[in-house]
């Protein structure tokens, strides 16, 4: 009875892991994509590999990569310029606070993922916690408000927050 009852519960897991939104998979999908756009042809797959953020023409991150380092394909110019633009900006207007885990390291740029928003915009996240900000592209996450946003690695790296935790960021729109 015991055997019955674990296999009928381990039957039950994959269920509420929310699996059934296979978007996980789209990486190993990569190659499909590359050959679509290399045929023409237009479509979210063959969005999917565009660059994220008029900010940074970074390359995708070689395929051995272990280390925040070599996730980050940004150029050093790119992430002055990001800091720069954050200093320089004025006119923008508080959306609000999010907390914030790093997002996909494999999509260079810099981007946030935030319920937020509901369309593609330039804006800016400060950590309130060092005193940082940078300049990204805000992207709507899809998610209900107050689920949380994702950063790309090479914003999460100049606000000076450490990747393996949640960070509460103040998020801004021009």
């Amino acid at each position: 009875m015991r055997r019955a009852a674990f296999l009928f519960a381990l039957a039950l897991v994959p269920s509420g892991c929310g699996l059934q939104d296979m978007r996980f998979l789209d990486r190993f999908n990569r190659g499909a994509a590359d050959e679509t756009q290399a045929s023409g042809e237009t479509g979210t797959e063959a969005e999917a590999g565009a660059p994220l953020s008029a900010l940074s023409t970074a390359p995708p991150p070689p395929a051995g990569a272990a280390t925040a380092e070599a996730f980050d394909t940004t150029l050093p110019e790119e992430r002055e310029a990001a800091v720069r633009a954050a200093q320089e900006m004025s006119g923008e207007r508080l959306l609000g606070e999010t907390v914030t885990s790093l997002g996909d390291p494999t999509i260079p740029g810099f981007w946030m993922e935030t319920p937020l928003v509901s369309e593609a915009r330039q804006g800016r996240v400060e950590n309130p916690l060092t005193g940082k900000s940078v300049t990204v592209e805000l992207r709507p996450s899809g998610g209900a408000p107050g689920s949380g946003s994702r950063l790309s690695l090479a914003a999460f790296r100049l606000l000076g927050a450490d990747l393996r935790s949640l960070v509460t960021l103040k998020v801004y729109a021009l």
